[in-house]
């Protein structure tokens, strides 16, 4: 037999006893689940990298997986047999208050999380100590979130399963997501940044940073990220051609607009009473 969960992962096949192949995948959600392995990684240079084996390995419980019924109570649910969601302990050391909250097996929950409903977390998705997710907020399939992190009102963090090699959404430590954000296709938010309410940061959004003089885009070898501390609010900027400038028409734009100082600490502190 095999040593490693990858390794194991890698010998199932269509002619895989299914009882096994469900024992095997069991395992390896299990070790996401306490963290052991991660859908992305930092190396010592704070580049973030994808790990391949990790989504297919998500891509290989859903294959093997059967539609289910799950129950709870009143309500009925119909998904696949290998990914249901997770149960809580007390011990835990975790929140999530009453209203129609899920969180997926295959997640990494840390102590010191607070989730208000409703909210939901997808496999392979990590999320670290003492963050808060709050109402109507999505973290998506494989993102990863930080330390102390925010997620607030309706703040829509995309996950990605394929291709497999695509970098998820990455969201550092004691950043601050503000109410109705989305933050999608492989964008790195570094520590302490500001997302202010309604910004929504993809893979073709070019982010305007009127401190530095710079534009940040993703580029074929590198995401879109978002620098430490910066502070970004929705802007816009003009189109051009005749017609768009006949009609006045602008395109929405994030725009940084400063760094974070205390002033900032002081206005995006979290709630001590909430936890």
């Amino acid at each position: 037999m095999t040593n490693t969960i990858e390794e194991r992962l890698a010998t199932i096949g269509p002619k895989t006893d299914r009882m096994e192949a469900v024992r095997t995948i069991g395992l390896f959600l299990s070790e996401l689940e306490a963290g052991s392995i991660r859908a992305a990684v930092r190396d010592e240079d704070g580049v973030w990298h994808a790990q391949a084996w990790v989504k297919q390995g998500i891509l290989l419980a859903f294959r093997v997986g059967v539609a289910a019924e799950f129950a709870s109570g009143t309500l009925s649910f119909i998904d696949k047999d290998t990914i249901p969601t997770r149960r809580f302990r007390a011990q835990d050391g975790i929140r999530i208050v009453p209203g129609g909250s899920a969180i997926r097996r295959g997640t990494f929950i840390a102590k010191g999380v607070v989730m208000m409903p409703p909210a939901y977390v997808n496999v392979g998705a990590y999320v670290d100590e003492d963050t808060m997710i709050d109402s109507h907020a999505l973290v998506g399939s494989c993102a990863q979130i930080g330390k102390r992190v925010h997620l607030s009102a309706a703040a829509q963090i995309g996950g990605v399963l394929e291709p497999v090699g695509n970098l998820p959404v990455i969201i550092e430590d004691d950043v601050v997501v503000g109410g109705n954000c989305g933050i999608y296709e492989g964008t790195v938010v570094r520590g302490r940044a500001v997302i202010g309410a309604g910004v929504v940061l993809t893979g073709s959004t070019p982010v305007y940073d009127t401190v530095r003089g710079q534009i940040y885009r993703r580029t074929a070898d590198r995401p879109l990220e978002i620098p430490y501390g910066a502070v970004v609010i929705p802007g816009s900027r003009a189109m051009k051609g005749d017609f768009a400038e006949k009609h006045a028409l602008h395109v929405a734009t994030p725009i940084i607009v400063k760094y974070r100082d205390e002033k900032t600490d002081a206005s995006t502190a979290l709630e001590d009473a909430l936890r």
